[in-house]
This record gives C-alpha cells, structure tokens and sequence, in this order.
C-alpha cells in the first residue's frame, strides 16, 4: 500500500483507538434564589475552602500542569479570590462539558452550596483560618498525573515551523516485547501543548512504518489521513483537554508483542517556530485481562458546513456489531462544533442517552467513562446529531470572513465523530474466549469500504484526497444521504 492510501477518516477514527482523557463546563443553572454556603459567620480556607480546591482544581492547578496557576496553597488562592468567585458563579470553572447527572466518572463540577461557598470567603476577605483544619494536600508524579508510568517513550525532538500548513508527522518506537501485553491506561505529555493539535499512538506489527520512516530523513516521517499503512491497532491518544484515566480492572487495550508504536503527532503552526518532544507514558493491566477493550466509530460524513450558517446540522448512525458492553464515549469536533448528542436506539424502540455536551469547546475535549456501563445488544443503532456554527458571531471561527468549510484533518477543517469504547459481552479471554469476529474500528485493509472510498475519489491517483477531491466525496455523500432520505 502507497503512503497515505487509507483515507484520512481511518487517521482520525484510529484517532484514540483509545484515546483516553479531559475537562469539562456547564451552562448556568437558574436558581430562584440564591443557596448559602453556610448558617456560619466565617468560612475560612482551611476548614470550607481548601477541601473544595483540592477535590476539584488541583489536578490541573498544580506546578507543571496545563492550568496558568496553582492553587495548591492559602496563598496562591487568597491572590484570587475573586476570580475564583467569577468563573464559578459563571460555571466557567471547573471545566466540563456534558450535560450529565452523576452518571460519569471524575466528573468535576461545583455544586450550588459549594460556588457559594467560595463567594462568601471572599467577600469576607479570604480568611485563612486555623491551619490545624487543613485537609491533607494532594500529591502528584512530577510530569505524569497517574504517576509513574510502567514505560515511557519520546519521539526524537522535532522543529515544527512558524508558518505554513499543518503537519503529520510520524515517529516510529519499537516496543520489543516477547509477548502480548494488555495496557491499562497511557498518557500522552504534548512537549509543546501550542503546536500540537492531537496526538495518536497506532500499532504496527509489519515493519511498514519503519521502511517509511528509514526513507525520509527528517526526524520520523509525514503521513496525512493516517500513518501511511494499515495500523495494527492502537494504544490511544491526546487532543486538547483530554485527561489520562485507567481502565478498570478486567479489562485492556491489546500490544501485540513485537509491535511498534507509530506516534503520530499532528502539528498546527502558531506563528512562532517551536520544538516539540512528546513523551508517552504506558502503564500495563496489573491483573488478568478477560475483556479487550474495543472502539465503535460514529461518524457524520457527508459534512459541509455553508459560510455564514450558524446552526448548521448533521448526523449519522452505526449499528452496535454484537452485544456489548459500554465503557464510555469521546465525541469530537474542530473550531465550529456547537453541539453533539449521542444515543442508542435499542432493537424493541427504547431511546438510551449516552452523552450530549450542548456547549462544545475544542480546547476541552473529553472521554466520558460511565460509572456503571451500559449494556447494549446486537442490532442496536448508535445515532448521533451535531450542530454546527460557521457565523462572523463565532469567536472560535478560523475565518474571517466565514466560507464553506468540509471533512478533514486540518484544524481549520471540520469533523464529526463520536468514539464508543466498549467490550464484547461473549469474549472471556481468561477462559481463552476471544471475540474474533468483531474487527476494532478504524483498522481498515485492502478492499474495505474507505479504501474503495479512497480509490473512487482520488481522481490524480497520488494516495490522498485534496480539497476539490474531498468536496466532491462530501457533496456525494450528502446526495446519497438526501435522496435515503426521500428528499
């Protein structure tokens, strides 16, 4: 197979075969009146306030993180107080996304006690109070948030250039393992979090991606749409805001022995000449592993979002290949996405919500992992629907003034797809039980339906689809989906 010859969707919905991680806001709740944080006269920081800060902004707030300031510390959060009044009041802070009731885990939001909590010590003038009553301060890894990782690897550092368009390079790392290992969680450490627009960490059991990468002689090699050949699979990956989670006990993503990992790393220039190091942490399943976790990709296609549009709407469906078991949702847009809601519909007509985040945020993108999973049976049809806002009044448009944007990988490019992570219910592979017939997601081969896509609209036969190629892939789609449609 030709470099790039899967198209570029296979690149994306391999992206975070895994993709484990994030934050998250929610829009103001109204409230007939006002909670009160307590019937005390003084809420001081070390009795009322510290324990809230600690549960839910240390983890960004703390040294070395992606939050701009700690808050780990009576002083760091007495300096801003007020603030802390503002984007709580506003629910801008802490960031999450979904609308949801509990049913996610690590789910970071204030409740109404808790925001006015933080309003009366500031208005009362921050007051520390006794420090015996301070909670003990959380503890982290320098650099990791789930500690320290079981492995860790780091492509070779790479000059990514002030100006121009984006890149996708790929950077080639033997693993060397004498037999399969299922991993429990990875975490993805961006060197230069400005350029880097999202991170993917594919498996490769040919040597293909080598003889690519020995060819070019940059650091790594470029590969648009994917890494150039058919992945093996996949570990996970990073975009922005996506936070690292372990996996529950049980259950693992597979790393064939032998495998390399194929980091691909997708660069957007800034303006300003960087170097990026990305370092990859893996941290192995401690147990026994009965369930390989699996990725269902729920995509809207024909995407083609008019200029000047600003509620625009798509969709689309993908039918549940077994019974299964849920673990969590990842749904993902660029610059324009407003809003997407994904739920299943069950064999016997039952509706199942799975996640809506009716306020999207490229900057705050996440995995929502459920507390309890959900069972789905076979002929389930997983739908999604998403909107869309290509207006002069989108702060977040890449273009002024707005035009027509379509599919694709580029960041001033649109995408919609929802990732479902899930197990197969009739898989026990301690009882040496393997669900062989449900293909992951996102490894596509020689004759699937993407590369038939591929070869179909790539009209120069160069092994990519460019702009003029791609819209017309687009508007057909759009036409097949209209004309299902009876319109």
């Amino acid at each position: 197979m030709k470099p790039n010859k899967t198209f570029a969707l296979i690149g994306t919905v391999a992206l975070t075969a895994a993709l484990a991680t994030v934050l998250r806001t929610a829009p103001p709740v109204a409230r007939a009146e006002e909670p009160k944080a307590t019937d005390k006269t003084t809420v001081t920081y070390a009795k009322d306030v510290a324990p809230i800060l600690y549960a839910q902004c240390a983890s960004c707030h703390h040294p070395g993180e992606v939050a701009p300031f700690s808050l780990l510390s009576y002083q760091d959060a007495k300096k801003r107080a007020s603030q802390l009044t503002a984007v709580t009041q506003s629910r801008f802070m802490p960031p999450w996304k979904a609308d949801s009731h509990g049913e996610f885990q690590d789910e970071r939001r204030l409740t109404d006690v808790q925001i006015a909590t933080l309003k009366q010590w500031a208005a009362a003038g921050a007051p520390e109070g006794n420090p015996a009553d301070l909670p003990a301060a959380p503890t982290f890894t320098a650099g990791w948030r789930l500690g320290t990782p079981d492995a860790v690897y780091q492509q070779p550092v790479y000059s990514v250039p002030a100006e121009g368009a984006d890149v996708y390079q790929c950077f080639v790392i033997p693993t060397d393992y004498k037999e399969d290992r299922y991993v429990s969680a990875i975490e993805v450490r961006p060197g230069e979090r400005a350029v880097v627009h999202h991170v993917i960490a594919y498996l490769d059991t040919t040597g293909e991606a080598r003889k690519l990468d020995a060819a070019d002689p940059a650091p790594g090699y470029t590969s648009y749409g994917g890494i150039g050949v058919t992945p093996s699979g996949g570990l996970g990956g990073w975009a922005p805001g996506n936070d690292a989670r372990r996996l529950d006990d049980g259950v693992g993503i597979l790393l064939p022995k032998g495998a390399d990992i194929v980091l691909q790393v997708h660069y957007h220039p800034v303006g300003k000449a960087e170097k990026d190091q990305t370092k990859l942490g893996v941290y192995f399943a401690k147990g026994p592993v009965d369930k390989r976790v699996r990725i269902q990709a729920v995509i809207a296609p024909a995407l083609r979002v008019p200029a000047g549009d600003a509620h625009y709407e798509t969709g689309g469906s993908q039918a549940v290949p077994a019974n299964v078991t849920v673990l969590g949702v990842m749904p993902h847009m660029h610059l324009l996405g407003h809003d997407m809601t994904v739920a299943a519909r069950k064999p016997d007509g039952t509706q199942q919500p799975l996640v809506s985040v009716p306020d999207w945020d490229f900057n705050w993108q996440s995995t929502y992992m459920y507390k309890k999973p959900i069972e789905l049976p076979q002929g389930t049809r997983i739908h999604l629907t998403a909107h869309y806002d290509n207006s002069v009044d989108n702060a977040r448009n890449p273009s002024d003034p707005p035009k027509l944007v379509t599919w694709g990988e580029k960041t001033t490019d649109e995408m919609c797809i929802a990732f479902v992570f899930y197990t197969v219910d009739s898989e026990h592979l301690t009882k040496g039980i393997a669900a062989t017939d449900v293909p992951d997601i996102g490894v596509g081969g020689k004759g699937s339906k993407m590369e038939k896509m591929m070869m179909l609209f790539d009209k120069n036969g160069d092994g990519k689809l460019d702009d003029a190629e791609r819209t017309g892939m687009v508007q057909f789609l759009q036409d097949m989906m209209a004309k299902r449609a009876g319109k």
